[in-house]
């Protein structure tokens, strides 16, 4: 009879049955991992972007500290090459290049570089376009050995 008793009252309404409750504590399980990984794709997405953030910070000072060098050897070629003479015009324009290149880079960074090469091969394509089919015939032959 007790049997009967404990049978009928786990079956009738108001009453949860042990399925139920393993239903509902697999659903609060479910719903904690759910939180726990969107909270960790959350974190990881944040690291992702300090540690992308950081590297450009970091990219972006190495091109203006190369920029300051490029024109400080600029300086130190004026100075020290002869003024006149063939070895003096080669000298004057190295300096005049690593100077305009150099500032080009503390000024622009490499954005600017970038910027400057995508209007030269839109200014002259089929010059690019060998530059290119050469570049890659050298790089396959080298490559293929």
């Amino acid at each position: 009879m007790a049997t009967q008793q404990r049978e009928r009252n786990s079956f009738t309404p108001g009453t949860t049955s042990a399925a139920e409750s393993v239903k509902d504590m697999a659903k609060d399980a479910g719903g904690k991992a759910e939180s726990f990984v969107k909270d960790a794709a959350s974190a990881v997405a944040q690291k992702s972007g300090d540690a992308a953030s950081y590297v450009a910070h970091k990219t972006e000072e190495c091109t203006t500290s190369m920029g300051r060098d490029m024109k400080s050897l600029a300086g130190t070629i004026r100075s020290n090459v002869p003024h006149e003479g063939m070895l003096g015009t080669a000298g004057s324009a190295v300096a005049n290049t690593l100077e305009t290149y150099g500032r080009e880079l503390e000024e622009h960074g490499l954005g600017g570089i970038a910027d400057d090469i995508t209007n030269t091969v839109r200014r002259h394509p089929v010059p690019a376009i060998m530059i290119g089919i050469g570049l890659g015939f050298l790089l396959a032959r080298t490559f293929a050995k």
